[in-house]
């Protein structure tokens, strides 16, 4: 199964319709709004804008697994991202990343390494997950690696459809 193929809701209601994004990349994020790393939404708000027009996108998916740091409503989460961090890029419903309660959308994307070596369950906040235009994970970023930093760049130019 491909991260095109899963089906979860988007945070405003409606399905998120993740088939739209084939044939483009995305990264796929873990947020939430009372996290230490939560002002990574301004690198990768800036990253969605950056690479738009190249067949890109970010898409947030907020989760209050991780001491309860994302405990809003779907109009609190968005309006937060809005005034705070100017988000325009698309956001899912709040979902389980991990355990009994996981996301379907999680057990396609946790069997990713990252660069450490690290599979399975998500460790914090903003993991980050390069989807290919084909709908694969092509690679997989800890929390604390920004999303603008060299290596997340290199790896979104080259996963970026021809």
């Amino acid at each position: 199964m491909s991260v095109h193929d899963v089906e979860i809701g988007a945070l405003q209601g409606g399905p998120a319709d993740l088939a739209r994004y084939q044939g483009k990349a995305m990264l796929i994020v873990n947020v939430a709004s009372r996290c230490g790393l939560t002002p990574q939404y301004a690198g990768l708000e800036r990253l969605h804008e950056r690479y738009a027009d190249r067949g890109f996108t970010v898409l947030g998916v907020p989760c209050n697994q991780f001491m309860e740091q994302e405990p809003g409503t779907a109009e609190e989460i968005a309006q937060f991202c809005s005034a705070t961090y100017g988000v325009t890029f698309p956001m899912t419903e709040k979902i389980e990343v991990n355990g009994d309660g996981r996301h379907p959308l999680y057990d396609v994307l946790v069997p990713a390494r990252d660069a450490e070596g690290h599979s399975g369950d998500i460790r914090w906040n903003f993991e980050k997950f390069l989807i290919g235009p084909d709908g694969e994970v092509v690679a997989r970023f800890g929390p604390r690696v920004e999303p603008e930093s060299a290596e997340v760049v290199a790896a979104i130019e080259k996963a970026l459809p021809a």
